[in-house]
């Protein structure tokens, strides 16, 4: 179970250009909910997220991962429980190191290092299988160095980094954005698979509508740092574009509203 409590935030405080970012956010989370995220440019989506990751200390409120309360954890501690994939595949590895390097540093997360191997026979043979399932031959390229991969390359590598070991919260901050429509997609089947085998908690945020709709089991929707919608489901299961573009005008006060200016 996760519990999110009263969260809020505001930047600039104090000052003319104060931006109350996110205002009293509260979500419980039920082990494996998968909830995509969706709102216009501006809503509080990534904020939030990097607020659970502990990007920056909260105005108020309060966030337990299962008996952890992780509110006043700094991010590096929050690692331990959180596993992040990024927009930009840049920012999800280690560029100057190997494959297998990267992934011998995502299988030690949350735990005491010391001197030895960096990587050991034993997890080679476990990184192997792992890269197996991607399909795109990075098994046999273990020694490559990551920053010679492509971005969909990169990007599926860090959702395994991600999920090496299982984390209790995953966060996808739009992490197929950045891929042309065919890596995207892979990267998108591979995401539903991990979370699906490992039964993951999961926040995804998504400009795409369709994506947000036939992906998770709960759709939430940020507008002006407050999440207005909730739907889980039969309701979500018979959700369309339309339905999420009328519900968002109403909110609005029945104010026109195109896919364009809720998503971009």
């Amino acid at each position: 179970m996760i519990t999110i409590t009263g969260v809020t935030k505001a930047f600039h405080k104090g000052d003319v250009n104060e931006v109350a970012a996110l205002t009293n956010v509260s979500l419980d989370m039920a082990e494996g909910d998968f909830i995509t995220v969706i709102g216009s440019n501006g809503a509080g989506k990534s904020t939030f997220l990097n607020a659970l990751a502990g990007s920056f200390p909260l105005d108020t409120g309060r966030i337990v991962l299962g008996d952890d309360d992780v509110t006043g954890w700094p991010e590096h501690r929050r690692a331990s429980l959180i596993g992040r994939v990024f927009q930009d595949p840049l920012l999800g590895t280690c560029a100057g190191a190997s494959i297998e390097q990267n992934l011998a540093m995502a299988l030690k997360r949350g735990q005491r290092r010391g001197l030895g191997l960096g990587v050991k026979a034993a997890d080679r043979a476990l990184f192997r299988e792992k890269l197996a399932v991607l399909g795109l031959g990075l098994e046999d390229r273990l020694k490559t160095t990551t920053g010679l991969l492509s971005g969909g390359q990169r990007q599926a590598l860090t959702m395994l980094m991600a999920t090496m070991v299982r984390p209790r919260l995953l966060l996808l901050d739009e992490h197929t954005a950045a891929l042309d429509p065919k890596t995207g997609a892979m990267v998108l089947d591979l995401t539903a698979e991990i979370v699906q085998a490992q039964n993951l908690s999961a926040l995804m945020v998504t400009h795409n509508m369709a994506q947000a709709i036939s992906l998770g089991n709960r759709l939430v929707m940020f507008h002006r740092g407050e999440i207005v919608l909730d739907i889980a489901g039969e309701e979500k299961r018979n959700l369309k574009v339309e339905d999420l573009l009328r519900r968002f005008s109403e909110l609005r006060g029945g104010e026109g509203v195109s896919d364009r200016m809720l998503l971009c």
